[in-house]
């Protein structure tokens, strides 16, 4: 469903720890936008009535029942995009502006 790597989980444990939020799940959000795109959000939140939940790599993680097909498949990384700016990012079978990203890729 959502994979989370070692090294998002290690972010995700500091952040929780610094923000004194450690009892709390790891809420992930996604929808489209008018591009058809996919934008995402996160942040602590406690579980809801409509939240299915998932765990990797010991991160709980939340997510509303109507985000799943958006989410599927999704990893959660945390990458080092430039020297010291560190970064999540999604990985997002489901996601077109990726997947024209990777087509674009793999005919070089």
């Amino acid at each position: 469903m959502i994979t989370i790597t070692p090294q998002a989980a290690e972010q995700i444990r500091t952040a929780a720890k610094e923000s004194e939020m450690e009892n709390m799940s790891l809420r992930l959000a996604a929808k489209q936008n008018s591009e058809g795109a996919i934008e995402y959000g996160m942040g602590f939140d406690t579980k809801g009535p409509s939240d299915i939940e998932v765990v990797s790599e010991e991160i709980e993680v939340i997510i509303f029942d109507d985000h799943v097909p958006l989410l599927r498949g999704t990893t959660l990384d945390f990458v080092e995009l430039n020297p010291d700016e560190f970064q999540f990012i999604f990985i997002n079978p489901n996601d077109p502006a990726q997947q024209s990203t990777a087509e674009e890729s793999s005919s070089s």
